[in-house]
C-alpha cells in the first residue's frame, strides 16, 4: 500500500507543526511550510498526494496559491483551510478545483478523514 504524502501549508507556526506531527504518528508523510510561496518551491522537488492549504496567509493567500498549484500539479488534491469568518474563500477554493474546506482550528479526526476521502479521489476509489 502507498503511504500517504501530506503537504500542510500554514502561517500559524504551533497549528502548522502540531498538524504535521499528529500526522506522522498516525503514519502519514507529512510536510509543513509557512507560506503559499514556499508550498510552490516545494513542489518543484516533491510529490504530494494532498496539499491542506490555509486561506490567509501573508503575500500569497490561499486561493492565489491554489490557483498556482493546479496549473503546476493539477492531480494533487486540496483542502482549503479557513477560519470562521472566511468560509466563502473555502468555497471559492472549492469552484477553483479544491476537493473540500476544513473550518480552523479543525479536529484531527475530521481533517484526517477529509484527507483520505481526497487521497481516495486522487486514486480514482471512492471517497
Amino acid at each position: 500500500m502507498d503511504t500517504l504524502r501530506v503537504l500542510i501549508v500554514d502561517d500559524e507556526d504551533d497549528f502548522r507543526e502540531t498538524i504535521v506531527k499528529r500526522l506522522k504518528v498516525r503514519k502519514v508523510l507529512a510536510e509543513g511550510v509557512a507560506s503559499g510561496i514556499d508550498a510552490l518551491k516545494v513542489l518543484e522537488t516533491q510529490d504530494f498526494d494532498v496539499i491542506v492549504l490555509d486561506v490567509k496567509m501573508p503575500k500569497m493567500d490561499g486561493i492565489e496559491t491554489l490557483r498556482h498549484i493546479k496549473k503546476l500539479k493539477p492531480e494533487i488534491e486540496v483542502i482549503m483551510l479557513t477560519g470562521h469568518a472566511s468560509v466563502e474563500f473555502g468555497i471559492k477554493g472549492m469552484q477553483l478545483g479544491a476537493f473540500d474546506y476544513v473550518m480552523k482550528p479543525a479536529p484531527l479526526n475530521e481533517l484526517l478523514d477529509t484527507i483520505n476521502q481526497a487521497y481516495n479521489k486522487k486514486r480514482g476509489l471512492p471517497h
